[in-house]
């Protein structure tokens, strides 16, 4: 039996089907059509974008010379593809103690599962978990535990890297476990550092608060600055310490620069170029800094005595003759590891309040030092 459909029917069916492929096509298109993205100030080494069913994470040049872009796809729907993770991430693995503070600023440390050198954390709220068996030490950070780690099989690994030629993580990708190269370090800004807090928010759907956390660091750190404008003297300033023969400090443009810029001091080599370190024989520092004011981290000496002991040119300073120095090593947590090295990069307003009460202390008259202590 043949059926005859009367020619308006079959041309309402037609423009249902084409409404309908079009329909297909547009919701495709829409999916790649982007957003907004996310307000980053400082940070150049990430991007956060948003589209209509994901959001995509850009991570650029998270290592020197690096010419490389790393993307990922950050969804609700789980997925086999290693550069799409499922947010928010239930577990995770870090490889550096600037990770921990970020974390715990998010109250996510108890997402933290694996940490290569555990007893580098210094973390009071953290240690308290390694001790209770909730971190996993996965050995060396050069050369992770590979089959521990696989156990404890973790949503991601934020690691770092200093170079494009990394085996181990290559190896952990392997296994199917994704890799974010974290550039923090490589910032050169105290508060680019800061604003990583936001690549870690948008992997835990955190980004409003990553966001509110961020702007009440930025905004104690500019205070801070402000107020140290209103000192009437500008201290001199000399910073690091002989390693072999070579005294090691601060570049003009570097992070620990801007530092002493922000403090209103008088760094002796705020002229000089470069973004990392100045490496000079002991001839020129003690020419252009022997009459500074203050001394800042001069090395990994404890006390006067091992200064003087180490290098007896070290007590022809002005600032040692005066009892000016101040270093960051004494002051350590639990299992030995250095606060500042683990605190300082997310908490930059603490650092610039530190040297504002160093260089200038009736501005912040009841301000206890938080990294710093004198040498005595």
């Amino acid at each position: 039996m043949k059926f005859k459909f009367p020619f308006f029917t079959i041309i309402a069916i037609l423009f249902l089907i084409l409404n309908s492929c079009n329909s297909t096509i547009n919701n495709k298109k829409n999916e790649k059509i982007l957003i907004s993205k996310t307000n980053i100030k400082y940070a150049k080494g990430f991007e956060i974008q948003h589209f209509k069913d994901f959001t995509k994470l850009i991570i650029k040049a998270p290592y020197p010379n690096s010419k490389e872009t790393f993307e990922f796809k950050l969804s609700s729907k789980k997925s086999k593809d290693i550069n799409t993770i499922h947010i928010p991430i239930k577990s995770l693995v870090v490889t550096s103690t600037t990770h921990i503070p970020f974390l715990e600023l998010l109250n996510e440390e108890d997402k933290l599962v694996g940490f290569p050198n555990t007893k580098y954390i210094s973390s009071k709220k953290t240690r308290k978990r390694i001790e209770k068996g909730f971190i996993k030490d996965l050995g060396n950070e050069e050369q992770i535990n590979t089959e521990l780690l696989l156990n404890l099989h973790p949503d991601v690994v934020v690691g770092f890297t200093l170079n494009a030629s990394n085996k181990m993580f290559t190896t952990i990708e392997k296994l199917g476990i994704p890799v974010l190269l974290n550039g923090d370090w490589f910032e050169e800004t105290p508060l680019g550092r800061a604003e990583w807090i936001k690549f870690f928010g948008v992997l835990f759907k955190k980004e409003k608060l990553a966001d509110s956390i961020f702007n009440n660091i930025e905004k104690n750190y500019l205070n801070a600055k402000t107020i140290a404008l209103k000192a009437t003297n500008k201290p001199s300033v000399i910073s690091g310490g002989l390693f072999k023969d070579i005294w090691n400090l601060p570049a003009g443009n570097s992070f620990e620069a801007s530092f002493l810029a922000d403090a209103n001091t008088n760094y002796l080599y705020k002229n000089t170029k470069g973004k990392g370190s100045l490496s000079l024989n002991i001839e020129n520092v003690f020419t252009k800094g022997k009459d500074a004011t203050i001394w800042i981290s001069p090395s990994f000496y404890k006390n006067l005595d091992d200064l003087k002991n180490a290098n007896d040119i070290y007590s022809k300073f002005k600032a040692f003759k005066t009892k000016k120095i101040y270093s960051y090593v004494n002051n350590k947590g639990a299992t030995g590891g250095i606060i500042y090295f683990e605190l300082a990069p997310a908490r930059p307003d603490l650092v610039l309040k530190d040297l504002i009460k160093i260089a200038h202390p009736k501005l912040l008259k009841y301000y206890k030092l938080t990294f710093y202590r004198q040498l005595r």
